[in-house]
């Protein structure tokens, strides 16, 4: 201090230039896999999630888990009793948690496994491959990109994706990856056989005729999302998937055996454990409007 006067330094942090990180990331075409792959030990800013989004990660509720709805759809369509049991089971299930999960559902577990398989054969592959799909035009029928709202979301999840179109229109195997070409269209079919019980077992569970949802064209249209998520440097930091609810009428879900899906139940969060060879039921949207409400459609995270 000379003269009264206290000298005081500021020292000014860099000024962060979002749009250019996400540019950055994006031009690359590599997703996620590729910040992976490169070996990077601290996770990109843009990946950084609020405080309260992850503040309960870590806060699942074991009272809770035990009870998670697994139904058995073996005695569908057979003796009436115990039709009428998995009916209202579906039915309690929707109308609690917006969720459950199936086994005995009609698909092998082979292909099932292949599917996994198959997603991660088209992840595997050199970068320049997979940049040939890559896309944000959401008119395509096959796109791979890493976050489809990168540049709508507050913060980019930690994770690619690959979307494929597969009904009404049945795609030209062609215009599918090579990698995952056979597996997605054996799967898509037997989904769809699937997606047809489930409505019939819906529209009863709701009241109505057996056929009333298939009718209505609930349905008719299949996509298929196969989201892939890289180990992670700092995992504390990001989620795979931020919590959502979808807007569709109904996701059947595919888990691998390391899990990670998270269901928010009477405001707390219960872990979905992976079951091998059964499937993921979630009630979208659409489902709870058209049921008014008497299903709900939740929120969930990976």
């Amino acid at each position: 201090m000379e003269d009264g006067l206290t000298e005081v330094k500021v020292t000014m942090e860099p000024s962060y230039d979002r749009q250019r990180e996400l540019d950055t990331f994006d031009d690359t075409k590599a997703g996620v896999k590729g910040l992976a792959d490169s070996g990077i030990t601290k996770v990109p800013r843009i990946f950084v999630q609020m405080p309260d989004e992850i503040a309960d990660v870590s806060i699942i509720s074991d009272d809770l888990q035990c009870v998670f709805p697994v139904i058995d759809l073996d005695g569908i369509g057979k003796e009436p009793i115990l039709h009428k049991e998995i009916v209202d089971k579906v039915q309690g299930a929707c109308e609690k948690w917006g969720f459950f999960q199936v086994v005995n559902h009609g698909i092998h577990i082979g292909l099932l496994e292949e599917m996994i398989a198959g997603v991660h054969r088209f992840f595997d592959q050199d970068i320049e491959v997979r940049k040939q799909w890559y896309t944000r035009d959401v008119k395509k029928r096959v796109i791979y990109n890493s976050n489809f709202d990168l540049y709508s979301a507050p913060t980019a999840n930690w994770r690619d994706t690959i979307y494929c179109v597969m009904t009404p229109n049945s795609p030209d195997p062609q215009e599918l990856p090579f990698a995952c070409r056979d597996i997605l269209l054996e799967f898509s079919k037997e989904a769809m056989k699937l997606g047809s019980t489930l409505f019939k077992i819906l529209s009863e569970a709701l009241g109505l005729d057996p056929n009333h949802l298939n009718r209505i064209g609930c349905g008719e249209g299949l996509a298929s999302m196969s989201h892939y998520y890289p180990a992670c440097p700092q995992p504390k930091l990001t989620l795979g998937t931020s919590k959502h609810a979808d807007n569709d009428f109904l996701t059947v879900l595919l888990q691998d055996h390391i899990g990670g899906l998270q269901v928010l139940h009477q405001t707390q969060w219960v872990e979905v454990p992976p079951i091998p060879g059964a499937l993921v039921v979630n009630v979208g949207d659409l489902l709870q409007l058209i049921s008014n409400d008497k299903f709900i459609s939740v929120e969930h995270r990976v």
